[in-house]
């Protein structure tokens, strides 16, 4: 199997409601992160390593900020005549109406399979960040010979209430529970899925004529015997985001050399929308320890321990610690943020203080002024 053999859904919206703060004015798929990406990037362009030229991105509400970052995909080398990136708007002719489910998503995306003459369908969400092998992922699925085999990480299950915990005997998966009441640590899967278009249409056909709305319950759960269903372990960096608590937590993880280099590490780029700018201007007396810092931002005051995306501005005096600022934000003179997420352009006036805690870390909405 190579990338010629494959073609990419990614949904950009599933589970836009357990991250409502930032979800509020985009899609999760355009949700900064690491100072200049965006979630879909991870995804879109583990997709492209593996040589995969046609990519569809479904869509749901919000999606201007989506598509306004995609563009026509040529940073990810999908600007093509034939083949290349397709948008799959938020209705379909199918009667489904707009996407609010992994179930629905796929049911509207099937004029687009009908189309695709590749032979394998890969399904993403945009939740999961990891630096996907999808080569391996594919020698995986061809090697255990799998109908479906499904991407897992290990460790504390997600709170996530369609969260599938996975029971493995070797490579195979013997059971499925969907978000277990009595379970905290585990397999689950990740939202990442592999299979042949063929069955993943016929699986579709079938869950319409029966009124199933629920892939995983549905579908999954039904059939680990009938269908051979496998687990594919993601080694490595790979963090999934169901609150904004988690968001923080995995952005100011990549504070971490380690997670970082095995989140961008150099054998698979992850790529992203270019934005030309001026380096980072650091001034005299500045202060920047442990910190992402994008192109683009002025430092003339203190910065610790966080993620500052492009043209961020922190004035002389200012006290940053422990925050992720997204674009455009400005920390004024004599201001300290401890512990904040700031959207796009948000301003902290001269002399302000905010603050909340590594386990409740204070969010400030796009464009507000303190």
């Amino acid at each position: 199997m190579t990338g010629k053999d494959v073609a990419g859904i990614i949904y950009s919206s599933n589970y836009d409601n357990y991250l409502t703060e930032l979800t509020a004015v985009r899609t999760m798929g355009s949700v900064p992160f690491g100072g200049r990406y965006r979630l879909v990037d991870f995804v879109l362009s583990s997709m492209v390593d593996f040589g995969m030229s046609k990519v569809a991105v479904a869509m749901s509400n919000n999606y201007r900020s989506l598509m306004d970052h995609i563009g026509n995909g040529r940073p990810w080398d999908l600007a093509r005549k034939r083949e290349g990136l397709f948008m799959l708007p938020p209705y379909n002719f199918s009667g489904v109406g707009a996407y609010g489910s992994k179930m629905s998503m796929l049911r509207g995306a099937e004029d687009f399979l009908d189309h695709t003459k590749e032979e394998y369908i890969l399904v993403t969400d945009c939740n999961v960040v990891c630096n996907l092998d999808v080569e391996k992922l594919a020698a995986f699925h061809e090697k255990n010979g799998a109908d479906i085999t499904l991407a897992y990480a290990e460790g504390r299950l997600p709170s996530l209430p369609d969260v599938a915990v996975l029971k493995l005997d070797g490579a195979r998966v013997t059971d499925l529970e969907i978000a277990p009441k009595d379970t905290e640590e585990g397999a689950f899967a990740v939202n990442i899925m592999l299979l042949s278009k063929s069955l993943l249409l016929r699986l579709i056909h079938e869950a319409s004529a029966r009124g199933w709305t629920d892939f995983d319950a549905d579908i999954l759960m039904r059939n680990p015997g009938a269908l051979k269903i496998c687990g594919y372990g993601i080694p490595g960096f790979c963090r999934v985001i169901d609150s904004l608590q988690s968001y923080y937590d995995i952005s100011i993880s990549l504070l971490d050399k380690t997670a970082r280099d095995a989140l961008f590490c150099e054998e698979r780029p992850v790529l992203t929308r270019v934005r030309d700018d001026m380096p980072t201007v650091y001034g005299i007396g500045s202060s920047v320890k442990n910190s992402l810092i994008a192109d683009g931002c002025v430092i003339e005051g203190t910065v610790e321990n966080s993620v500052l995306s492009r043209g961020v501005r922190v004035e002389k005096g200012a006290v940053v610690r422990n925050c992720v600022l997204m674009q455009e934000t400005f920390i004024g003179s004599g201001a300290a943020a401890n512990c904040v997420i700031t959207d796009k352009n948000v301003v902290l006036r001269p002399g302000k203080t905010l603050s909340g805690a590594e386990n409740y870390p204070l969010f400030i909405s796009k464009g507000k002024v303190i």
